[in-house]
């Protein structure tokens, strides 16, 4: 559904583009991450999950930077990842400031059990464009993510 909006031809055009971006991101987002609610995650807690599967040991202002979220928010997130014992926090030796985030066991086993259904279905969501389609896409939403 396009705006309605009476502006001008280039407000109207840039709104119904972010309507359209919006949508898309919804509808794409809730398909592929459906199945983390049969595992009891929001998305935040997977994306913590996955960040520290790839990336390891992180400390939770570098955790919140990475996944886009305010250290505030990712705190409640990470105190409820803790609490089903899925990463602990351990302070800095050097710097008792520093809190850095650890994946448990559990947390390594859960994230390797679901990660593989996980690619699969972005790779599903993405399969109604071409490759070279989703280049195309990859690039332009690059370069409006960075404003320039």
């Amino acid at each position: 559904m396009p705006t309605h909006y009476a502006g001008t031809a280039t407000e109207c055009l840039a709104l119904d583009s972010f309507i359209k971006l919006m949508r898309a991101a919804d509808s794409v987002s809730s398909r592929v991450n459906d199945h983390l609610r049969d595992n009891g995650l929001t998305v935040s807690q997977f994306g913590v999950l996955e960040a520290l599967h790839h990336l390891g040991v992180l400390n939770q202002s570098d955790l919140a930077q990475k996944l886009l979220k305010s250290t505030g928010n990712l705190t409640t997130v990470v105190d409820n990842l803790v609490k089903r014992g899925l990463v602990e926090r351990r302070r800095c030796t050097e710097d008792r400031r520093v809190v850095y985030i650890h994946l448990t066991e559990e947390g390594r086993s859960l994230v390797a059990a679901i990660l593989p259904g996980h690619v699969d279905g972005v790779v599903a969501a993405f399969a109604v464009l071409s490759e070279e389609e989703q280049k195309a896409l990859g690039g332009l939403l690059r370069r409006l993510g960075r404003g320039t």
